[in-house]
C-alpha cells in the first residue's frame, strides 16, 4: 500500500542511473548502482529478465520479480532501461516471513522488455495492477498456488497505492497491501512458542504501522474500519489458561469495536466475537460457582445476541449467537469440559 502520504514509505533519491563497468566480474566486486535523477515508477506483472542492454542476446544482469518498485531511465522501442529498487528501507524486518525468509534482492539495473510491465502513464494502470493483484491473492489461497503468490499480492496492491495515488482504487489497494503483510506475521507467529502466552505483550506482537496508516489517511471509509479489526489482534490473549481475564478484557475490545465502528464489515462479527466470551465467562463461574457472576455474564451474553438480531438480522453472526444463547438457557456448557 503506500504513497500521497504513503503507506510504505516510497525512497526517492536524486542520483544518476547507473554506470556499469561489467568488466569486474573476475574479482566478483558489484557494481555501485544509482538511482536516476528522475523517470516514472513501473511495476513488472511476471518475472522478467534484466540485459546489459535491449537484446536478449545480451548478457543476463539478473531477474525482476513481480510487483518489485523499478523507476524507468529510457525507453527503446519495445525495449526499456530500469533501475529496480529494493524493498529494503521501505518495509520493516518484521514484515519479513519468519520461516524461510530469503534475502532482499540488491538493487539492479539494465534493460528489459516493456511488455507486463505498468507505468505510472500506462492507460488504466490502477485497474490493471489492483486485477493483477486479485489474482495473485487468490492463487495464494489455493493450496496448488505458488509459494510467494501472497507477497507478490501485497507488493502489486502496494504499488497501486504508491503509483496511482489518486485513484479511486488506491483506498482498497493500501488496506489488502497492509492486511496481506499482518495475516503473513500472524501466521509465522502462532507457529512460535509464545503464541502459548497468556498475556499478550508476552508474545510476538505484529507490525501495527502499515494498519494505523491506513486507518489515518482514510479515516472513516470501510478501509479503515478493516484496519482496525485488524489491529485487535495483538490485544487478544494467546491462550486463556482457564483465566477469566482474558474473555473479560477482549469483551470489552469486541464491543468498544463494534459501538465506534457501528458500520463496519465487521461489526457483526465483533458483536459475536464479545457474546462468546461473555458465554465462555457464564461456564466459567458457574464452574468456580460464583453465581451471581454467572448471571451477569449470562445475561449480558443474551443482550448482545438480541443487539446482533436488531442490527444484523441476516448475519450468520447473529444465528451462532442465537445458538450459543440458547445452549446457556438450556444449561449446555459452551467453554471447557461438560460437567454433566
Amino acid at each position: 500500500m503506500k504513497f500521497r502520504n504513503p503507506i510504505f514509505k516510497t525512497v526517492v533519491t536524486v542520483s544518476v542511473l547507473f554506470c556499469a563497468a561489467i568488466g569486474a566480474h573476475a574479482d566478483k566486486k558489484k557494481d555501485q548502482l544509482v538511482k536516476p535523477m528522475a523517470g516514472p515508477r513501473a511495476t513488472a506483472l511476471r518475472v522478467t529478465w534484466l540485459y546489459i542492454s535491449p537484446d536478449k542476446t545480451a548478457q543476463k544482469v539478473g531477474r525482476v520479480q513481480v510487483g518489485r518498485e523499478m523507476v524507468v531511465a529510457e525507453k527503446s522501442g519495445p525495449w526499456i532501461r530500469v533501475y529496480a529498487n529494493t524493498d529494503i528501507e521501505e518495509e520493516h524486518t518484521s514484515d519479513q516471513p519468519i520461516f524461510g525468509a530469503a534475502e532482499t534482492p540488491p538493487p539492479i539495473s539494465g534493460w528489459m522488455e516493456a511488455k507486463g510491465v505498468v507505468i505510472e502513464d500506462t492507460a488504466n494502470g490502477d485497474s490493471v495492477l489492483m486485477g493483477a493483484a486479485a489474482n495473485q491473492e487468490a492463487e495464494a489461497n489455493d493450496p496448488k498456488g505458488p509459494a510467494n503468490a501472497a507477497r507478490s499480492a501485497h507488493l502489486l496492491y502496494r504499488r497501486l497505492a504508491e503509483m496511482f495515488p489518486n485513484s479511486p482504487l488506491a483506498p482498497e489497494a493500501a488496506w489488502r497491501a497492509a492486511d496481506i503483510l499482518w495475516q503473513i506475521q500472524k501466521s509465522d507467529f502462532s507457529a512460535l512458542p509464545s503464541a502459548k502466552e497468556r498475556d499478550p505483550y508476552m508474545r510476538n506482537q505484529m507490525d501495527e504501522d502499515n494498519l494505523k496508516k491506513v486507518a489515518k489517511l482514510y479515516p472513516h471509509t470501510r478501509q479503515a474500519d478493516l484496519a482496525e479489526y485488524d489491529l485487535i489482534d495483538n490485544k487478544l490473549c494467546g491462550d486463556w489458561q482457564g483465566s477469566t481475564k482474558c474473555p473479560e478484557k477482549e469483551s470489552e475490545i469486541f464491543e468498544k469495536y463494534a459501538s465506534e465502528h457501528p458500520d463496519s464489515p465487521r461489526a457483526a462479527k465483533a458483536l459475536y466475537e464479545a457474546t462468546y466470551r461473555q458465554a465462555v465467562l457464564s461456564d466459567m463461574y458457574g464452574a468456580d460457582s460464583n453465581d451471581k457472576k454467572q448471571d451477569e455474564a449470562h445475561t449480558h451474553a443474551r443482550d448482545l445476541a438480541a443487539k446482533l438480531k436488531d442490527k444484523f438480522p441476516q448475519s450468520d453472526y447473529t444465528w451462532r449467537a442465537a445458538a450459543l444463547v440458547y445452549k446457556l438457557d438450556q444449561g449446555v456448557p459452551v467453554y471447557g469440559i461438560d460437567r454433566d
